[in-house]
């Protein structure tokens, strides 16, 4: 027990001081994120060591439930190969820059514009894809109105992050816990919505506030044309597949049909969609670039980190820590409160992703208000991605495309705007999750 609790803290810690002072290494000319590989040491270690027998861990691979890691892998990389190949079809550039052509020269509007895209986008996609392809298109928007970009990149950022609480596809740790409960698309849907519509509103309240002497000045409407989708009739069949999938994934539970083999069944037409097109007109661009860009470093770091809290499982710590928290909630509101707060920070303390995993164990062995503390613990695995950049690898990514862009916006700048608006957006979450359940 000893020896399992000293290697996730070791690798939990090692993980943070990666992320802040050394997020990537070179070697010769690879470029390696350095989150991945550390999770992947610890679990080496967690194995080597006998901390977790070989059996145990097959035994749970091999299982048939939903929460299987692998299935949830499958389920994450089709569906992120469906938005991706929107994304290289110029799909989400060409709305972008049709609702950019009307702002005119209000900043407020050019606020609003972007919310709205993003906040929709997310919802439908998730807030990783929409970080990794609008923080883009604002830089290179705002470097062209000679405009400060922070204003809408913190909008973005936060907006991402809350309406990716809306539905199940919206976040990898909304899949994770969502599955390892047997919650369906449309049950966590009839729990989360006001709770999603009160956090959007007060984040945008506050985003409002933070920045309305910046909004409200005027600016030079620069020349931007409408940036045209690259391949019309592959986007508008990648969009069928998008639609088609988040629909019958919100009636998955009623068809009695797992949420992974939905998506994988749509990833897969949609791949034959765009082998055949590299037959016929032989261009194999579209292809290579969507499965380029797969998270697959991302699937390494959630096996990982599953073998480490995996662990921690099989020799019981989960349930000491449950039994503790059981012991300081009684009504609803309190454990609304506590695991609401407690899934916050701790994602800040080991990133959201090994937080879930290891907060659907704890989870698991709560007696008292257990429905309440599960929506809770996602309510946190989301909002505390904007206390700190460790909060989500989400905030990883955006930090280094801003470096890369020359974006002066450092660690102390995303405290200063990001985390004041957590807060009181996690309460306004967990007022309305309260309402409904």
């Amino acid at each position: 027990m000893i020896l399992s609790i000293i290697i996730s803290v070791i690798t939990c810690s090692a993980l943070i001081l990666f992320v802040i002072f050394k997020p990537t290494i070179k070697i010769n000319k690879l470029k390696l994120d350095t989150f991945w590989l550390v999770a992947i040491t610890g679990a080496i270690l967690t194995l080597a060591t006998g901390t977790l027998p070989f059996d145990y861990l097959a035994s749970s691979l091999d299982t048939d439930s939903s929460i299987n890691p692998l299935k949830i892998i499958v389920l994450l990389l089709s569906l992120t190969m469906l938005s991706i190949t929107l994304d290289e079809l110029g799909f989400f550039e060409y709305v972008a820059s049709v609702a950019i052509k009307k702002v005119g020269g209000s900043k407020y509007k050019l606020f609003f514009t972007f919310y709205i895209l993003t906040a929709i986008l997310t919802i439908f996609t998730s807030n990783d894809i929409v970080i990794l392809t609008f923080t883009l298109f604002i830089c290179y928007f705002s470097k062209n109105a000679k405009i400060s970009p922070i204003p809408y990149l913190v909008m973005e950022f936060v907006t991402a992050n809350t309406y990716s609480m809306l539905f199940i596809i919206g976040n990898p740790t909304n899949i994770y816990i969502a599955s390892f409960f047997n919650i369906s698309f449309l049950a966590y849907f009839k729990s989360m919505w006001l709770a999603t519509i009160l956090a959007g509103a007060t984040s945008l309240g506050i985003l409002l506030l933070i920045f309305r002497k910046e909004l409200s000045k005027k600016m030079d409407v620069p020349a931007i044309e409408v940036i045209p989708v690259k391949h019309k009739t592959l986007s508008i069949i990648a969009i069928i597949h998008l639609i088609a999938c988040t629909t019958i994934l919100a009636i998955s539970n009623y068809i009695n049909l797992q949420m992974w083999i939905v998506t994988l069944l749509f990833a897969l037409s949609l791949s034959i969609v765009l082998i055949v097109y590299t037959v016929i007109f032989k261009d194999i661009k579209p292809i290579t670039h969507v499965y380029k860009r797969l998270p697959y470093t991302l699937c390494f770091f959630v096996l990982s980190m599953y073998i480490i809290v995996l662990a921690l499982d099989y020799h019981g710590i989960p349930s000491y820590i449950a039994n503790f928290i059981d012991g300081l909630s009684s009504a609803k509101p309190v454990t609304a409160l506590i695991y609401g707060a407690s899934s916050t920070i701790s994602d800040n303390l080991i990133n959201n992703i090994p937080m879930s995993l290891g907060f659907a164990s704890i989870l698991n062995e709560a007696t008292i208000n257990s429905i309440v503390a599960t929506y809770s613990t996602i309510i946190g695995s989301n909002i505390g991605a904007y206390v700190t950049p460790i909060g989500a690898l989400a905030g990883i990514m955006w930090m280094r495309i801003l470096k890369e862009e020359n974006v002066d916006f450092g660690f102390k700048d995303f405290i200063k705007y990001c985390s004041i608006i957590a807060v009181p957006t996690l309460v306004a979450a967990l007022i309305g999750l309260l309402l409904i359940i």
